[in-house]
């Protein structure tokens, strides 16, 4: 099961991988996630967007049933 990170987190990684000499693997182990390239991402995801990279975008929403039934009428 994958486990979600909050921004605050994945912000104080990436600062922390920014600001200090660890690399990914100390930083993963440091505070235990599973795999360096999720440091990856969210460095370059934070060096491309900054910090609004970090957060996490809203899947799967919702739309009320009258704006689908006018999207998709025929």
């Amino acid at each position: 099961m994958s486990q979600k990170h909050s921004y605050k987190f994945k912000l104080k990684v990436v600062e922390e991988y920014l600001t200090e000499t660890l690399g990914y693997t100390l930083l993963a182990k440091k505070h235990h996630i599973s795999t360096t390239s999720l440091i990856e991402i969210w460095v370059n995801q934070f060096k491309t967007n900054g910090k609004e990279g970090l957060k996490t975008k809203r899947r799967n929403a919702t739309y009320p049933l009258n704006f689908l039934v006018k999207c998709f009428k025929i």
